[in-house]
């Protein structure tokens, strides 16, 4: 099983610690692709009009400036880095040992910046989204896309990939759907469903933190992941086609 999560927006500064070193991340067959996204990053934050460039407000000023010392600025272990609604529900820091060695084998995210990265792997707060184009490099997604397939596909095969990315994210990569289980969240009152935001995020955050911290095998289906999650919500599968993943919806009371 591997769960894959889109980044926090924001993120959490490193107190401390050694630069990054790209060669030492995982997926080192990326360490190009990540040095091209960071040198187009660094070169688009010391802008005048970088905010408008990377689709921020004033307020991140700051944190669009440290993109442009990125491999100045100390990094720290990406559990670390990422914060925010689905990362503090997913709650890393109060995971046994085992649990935590269990997350970063099984936890990948994928980033505007990096492509995809481990939990365990040493990295700087950085701001980018997805959904930005960069000067030469184009959209993101559409940039990443290939790079990723090539480097990650060969990875995944015989996975069970729980995907809690959202759209943005999900672009950039795209795993073999029979393989694949998109999770959805929704509340419900007299029959009708609605589409969550917030709590989709922390919902998500507990899926990935009760997959990892559960007694028992890791469900290697889509049937068994909603057997697992049913553990603890209600829950319906929704089975995907040759080009479209399955899908978990998640039903949360309104």
């Amino acid at each position: 099983m591997l769960i894959l999560l889109p980044p926090s927006e924001g993120k959490t500064p490193a107190d401390a610690g050694t630069p990054v070193d790209l060669a030492e991340l995982s997926f080192p067959e990326l360490t190009p692709a990540r040095t091209e996204v960071a040198l187009a990053l660094a070169a688009v934050s010391e802008q005048h009009d970088a905010l408008s460039q990377l689709g921020v407000g004033a307020t991140l000023a700051h944190e669009v400036h440290r993109n442009t010392r990125l491999v100045q600025e100390p990094a720290a272990p990406a559990h670390t880095i990422y914060s925010g609604v689905l990362f503090d529900a997913l709650g890393y820091g109060s995971m046994t040992a085992g649990q935590k060695k269990k997350a970063d084998s099984t936890v990948m995210v994928i980033s505007g910046l990096w492509g995809a990265v481990r939990f365990g792997d040493s990295i700087p707060a950085y701001r980018l989204s997805m959904s930005v184009g960069l000067p030469g490099l184009g959209k993101l997604a559409s940039y990443w896309k290939p790079k990723l397939a090539q480097a990650l596909n060969a990875h995944a095969e015989g996975h069970l990939l729980v995907d809690c990315r959202s759209s943005s994210y999900a672009a950039a990569w795209a795993p073999d759907a029979a393989r694949t289980v998109a999770i959805n969240v929704f509340t419900e009152r007299d029959g009708t469903r609605k589409v969550v935001s917030h709590f989709a995020k922390h919902t998500r955050g507990e899926l990935a933190r009760h997959l990892i911290t559960r007694r028992g095998n890791a469900p290697e289906t889509p049937a068994q992941l909603a057997k697992a999650a049913g553990e603890k919500w209600a829950v319906e599968l929704v089975a995907g086609t040759a080009r479209k993943a399955h899908a978990l919806n998640i039903i949360l009371p309104d």
